[in-house]
């Protein structure tokens, strides 16, 4: 997809499925096809309806039209291929008799076994045999962003890749933003803290430290919480760099980025509504004890007071709290591991954006794909964003002059 506007030339944006792509032989399908004559393709496909129904493709177009030299010609499906070959022998005995009626020969072709879900993936399917393609009503997909929005997706990325140095050491990061995609607003954002406080120090990051040596520390991102978990087990604390925390040095394993904006979405929740709950069973505790025993039996045909309606009206009048993450965004620089993914569930996060992959344990997409899970109660969409070096040289050069 194009970018936004000139800020993110090269910028790039794209949908991670839950599903993994399927390979060659794993999304195509073997049939037997046959050329027919044009003026005979409506007698021979009412036939093949009949004695032998594509039920299984119903998104596969029974004939394939091709222009060959200024003539058109015709192909079409018989039937799929036997397990013991293509020979008339394997063939269905209705197709036999038919092919034998027209004296048609026929020969093995690949058709796509399932419907495509992009105009792109209809576009290589109609290169093996056409197929027929709806657009969906409310994509899932990139292309059900516009481009206002997808100018505000690129923005929050670069918000956080700025957030990737973490000012200390040198030390490369994973960071997270959690946004609220309604109005934009910042819920909260986070670093790994997964190593103990550590001193500001003017040292920071020095000029010394060019945007190749940076580079070389994103591509080995042993430091990255999700990307190396058990990495904390490794890191020393030099203790002219560590403020001592009762009496001893403390590591947090479980601090990644995403886990300690979560952490932090909360505590804003508990300061912008210090006397309100999320809106979920709570408000029906509270529905419930003032009805009282008696008339909570009356699960059908519910009586409401006064009491009960102008205590209703109250609540709906007050600010309600979220209810955890719900309708929000996160932007990750690094794709989740499945303990932050899994986190992520729970919060009922709408989107996910990451920039870089998780080669090690990535939970969307790279390694494992999370978001396709059906068992799961609640489902995310996925996306990556592809950052150009040249935009990543430049965050790190306004890094250098902050």
């Amino acid at each position: 997809m194009a970018a936004a506007n000139e800020q993110f030339v090269d910028w790039d944006i794209v949908h991670v499925p839950g599903n993994a792509p399927l390979s060659l032989e794993d999304s195509t399908v073997n049939v037997v096809a046959a050329k027919i004559e044009p003026k005979l393709a409506s007698a021979i496909i009412r036939q093949l309806n009949q004695i032998c129904p594509l039920e299984n493709l119903r998104h596969v177009k029974r004939v394939k039209k091709e222009n060959c030299q200024g003539k058109v010609e015709l192909s079409i499906i018989l039937c799929l291929s036997s397990d013991n070959g293509s020979s008339i022998e394997a063939v269905p005995s209705g197709v036999r008799q038919l092919i034998e009626n027209y004296n048609l020969s026929f020969f093995d072709a690949k058709v796509s076994k399932c419907q495509a879900t992009s105009k792109e993936e209809w576009e290589e399917q109609c290169k093996l045999w056409p197929t027929s393609f709806h657009p969906p009503t409310n994509p899932e997909g990139v292309s059900g962003l516009n481009a206002e929005e997808i100018k505000s997706i690129y923005s929050s990325m670069k918000s956080v890749l700025q957030l990737v140095n973490s000012n200390i050491q040198h030390k490369v990061v994973n960071a997270a933003v959690i946004v609220n995609p309604s109005n934009g607003q910042i819920i909260s954002n986070a670093q790994d803290d997964i190593l103990p406080l550590l001193r500001s120090s003017e040292e920071n990051i020095s000029s010394n430290l060019n945007y190749e040596e940076m580079k070389y520390k994103w591509s080995n991102n042993k430091e990255v919480a999700c990307v190396n978990p058990w990495g904390w087990l490794e890191q020393s604390c030099p203790d002219h760099n560590v403020i001592p925390c009762d009496g001893g040095f403390t590591l947090h394993p479980l601090k990644h980025a995403a886990m300690v904006a979560i952490e932090k979405a909360a505590v804003r929740d508990r300061q912008f509504f210090p006397n309100s709950s999320p809106c979920g069973n709570d408000c029906y505790s509270e529905f419930y004890s003032v009805m009282g025993p008696a008339k909570r039996l009356k699960t059908e045909e519910v009586q409401l007071t006064e009491k009960v309606s102008e205590r209703f009206s109250d609540l709906a009048s007050e600010a309600t709290r979220p209810y955890l993450c719900t309708g929000f965004d996160i932007y990750l620089a690094w794709e989740p591991c499945p303990m932050c993914a899994m986190a992520l569930v729970h919060q009922r996060i709408k989107r996910i954006f990451y920039a870089f992959q998780n080669q090690r344990v990535g939970a969307l997409g790279t390694v494992h794909r999370l978001q396709g899970e059906k068992s799961l109660n609640h489902h995310y969409s996925v996306f990556r964003i592809l950052v150009p070096d040249k935009a990543l040289g430049e965050i790190f050069l306004e890094k250098l002059k902050d």
